[in-house]
């Protein structure tokens, strides 16, 4: 993330970059975030390293999650029932604790559980729930971008205020030369 800040780019097309990287980011074709990023980043001329970045910035550890969250939320906008959308949201926030908290060999057997029900679940996912994944992960998505646009903007242009002053540009060929440079 620290390289984005150095690229010697516009900063505001640096930071649209790591802002459409961070959408599809969020977006629910996990496996193929790389290549979403590269594609976009081709077809509108973003800086390919800044869009991959912000793609990559949803890390499996974090996917569960935004992915939870994302559903529910999709899933009360989807109902019109915005009435218990804290309730809901500290559910799975109780359900993300109790899963952290839960030993290797507890994690074990939810994982076989997982495989022996897979084929199951994978129709629920494809069938019911992607409505609201995709439009719970459409408006995460847009909100983090936007966040990250302003955040990555703002953090590009301290970087380069910060290295303007400790590397002034020498304004005329007689001024004194930087520290540590011999005197011709």
């Amino acid at each position: 993330m620290t390289a984005v800040l150095h690229l010697d780019e516009e900063p505001s097309r640096l930071a649209a970059g790591m802002a459409v990287g961070v959408f599809i980011g969020i977006t629910p074709f996990f496996f193929f975030h790389t290549v979403l990023a590269l594609m976009v980043a081709h077809v509108f001329r973003l800086n390919k390293a800044a869009t991959i970045t912000g793609a990559w910035l949803n890390l499996p550890w974090f996917a569960p999650f935004v992915y939870g969250f994302s559903l529910k939320l999709g899933e009360l906008i989807l109902s019109g029932n915005l009435s218990t959308s804290w309730s809901t949201l500290a559910d799975l926030a109780e359900a993300a604790a109790a899963n952290l908290r839960a030993s290797p060999r507890e994690q074990a057997g939810t994982f076989v559980e997982l495989l022996w029900t897979m084929p199951e679940r994978l129709w629920n996912v494809m069938f019911v729930a992607s409505k609201p994944l995709f439009v719970g992960t459409t408006l995460v998505g847009i909100v983090l971008g936007l966040a990250t646009y302003f955040i990555t903007l703002e953090a590009i242009r301290d970087v380069r205020r910060l290295r303007h002053r400790i590397h002034p540009a020498r304004r005329s060929s007689e001024g004194p030369p930087p520290s540590g440079e011999p005197r011709a």
